[in-house]
């Protein structure tokens, strides 16, 4: 299959060798994504552990008389993230192929069972979680992960033409609509929009035609809506989002709050510790809103450092796509940077009051040790992929 960006040179003699079609490069130069991807990746974990420790500080000494609840939590899952992204960057990641049918299976088994009563954990409304003991697990972060192995494990394969009457298009349509259609039932419009994201991604880099990709993305797009207005709260976060003071002590009241610690941060910001809106006045400030409290203690300045810094890891991403030794390093690595850019997006600009607000964490940097975890697996894909790139 052919990579879309790649330019074709005129010379198809069989008789080139591989070192004349793609130079060997210095070592310094084979390996600079991968330093780069991987300073930046830590450095965002450590700012996520200082931001946790600010925006969780004063609640967790309200309701648990002790500051550090939230902090140790974050730092054993980070820990735990950090030794599975160094295991996952050493092993080499053809191996994963092995693990493609039993990951989407695993996946839709969790994303069914959380759906039953008693089964699943419910909270404010949503059912996403389960709990086995100690810990809780997030089925939708699983199904991430699963999606991107198995997409790019069927879309790498020699031989096939991606059309939507044959494999293995067709087959990856079917998982996808099924995946929507169980996490939407939690509900979890943001995590839906972000699996869509990946799969338009997986699918563009393995090469599938424009005419194809044009239908797919006009469904998508009708898809997505039709389920933005298709229940009474996403309609009322769009109208938050449109005029928020229409209902400032309802849904207009997080928009309101993210929009006044922003601006309260000013150029330089108040300082670290020193928010005003972790003190009651804007829920979830350690999980959803942390970008708030981010540009609140650190000002315009820090705000733009972490956009900044995301951007770095997209663009350096996708050059790991575009550079990668084969089709499945390429799909990883494009699945991998997608969910993390659009993720980022999506969080940031319901914080900012661009988008509605749709309840996902920011990539490193929110409380979540389901999400820390899976975002730290997948990172240590990409950083193999870009360890191995061209």
């Amino acid at each position: 299959m052919n990579n879309p960006l790649q330019k074709w040179s005129g010379n198809t003699s069989k008789n080139i060798l591989p070192s004349q079609l793609h130079p060997r490069k210095p070592p310094g130069s084979r390996n600079s994504r991968f330093l780069v991807l991987g300073v930046v990746g830590l450095v965002l974990c450590l700012l996520g552990l200082l931001m946790v420790l600010s925006a969780s500080s004063v609640n967790d000494v309200q309701i648990y008389d002790n500051v550090w609840h939230h902090i140790r939590r974050q730092s054993i899952w980070l820990i735990l993230g950090l030794v599975a992204c160094i295991v996952l960057i050493q092993i080499d990641y053809h191996q994963l192929r092995r693990f493609s049918n039993v990951a989407i299976c695993v996946a839709g088994f969790l994303l069914l069972i959380v759906l039953i009563p008693g089964v699943g954990i419910e909270v404010k409304g949503s059912r996403r979680w389960l709990d086995f003991g100690p810990i809780t697990v997030q089925p939708s972060e699983v199904a991430k992960l699963a999606i991107i192995l198995f997409c790019a494990d069927r879309l790498s394969l020699k031989g096939q033409e991606l059309t939507l009457t044959k494999n293995p298009l067709k087959l990856l349509l079917g998982v996808l609509v099924t995946f929507v259609a169980l996490i939407m039932l939690e509900p979890d419009f943001g995590t839906t929009l972000v699996v869509v994201a990946i799969f338009g991604a997986l699918i563009f880099f393995a090469g599938t035609q424009a005419k194809t990709l044009m239908q797919i993305f006009g469904v998508a797009a009708i898809g997505a809506a039709g389920l933005a207005v298709s229940a009474a709260y996403r309609r009322e976060r769009l109208t938050g989002l449109l005029d928020p003071w229409s209902d400032a002590l309802g849904s207009g009241w997080q928009p309101i709050q993210a929009g006044a610690a922003v601006a309260n941060g000013g150029i330089s910001g108040v300082g670290f510790g020193e928010s005003t809106g972790k003190w009651g006045w804007l829920p979830e400030a350690h999980t959803d809103f942390i970008y708030a409290i981010i540009a609140e203690e650190t000002g315009l300045i820090g705000s733009l450092i972490v956009i900044a810094l995301y951007m770095i890891i997209g663009f350096t991403g996708l050059s790991t796509a575009l550079n990668a030794p084969d089709a499945f390093g390429r799909l990883l690595a494009a699945g991998t940077t997608t969910w993390i850019m659009v993720q980022a997006f999506v969080n940031m600009g319901a914080v900012l009051g661009l988008l509605p607000i749709t309840g996902i964490t920011l990539p490193f940097l929110s409380f979540g040790g389901n999400a820390l975890l899976s975002t730290l697996i997948a990172y240590g894909i990409l950083l193999n992929v870009a360890r191995q790139s061209k």
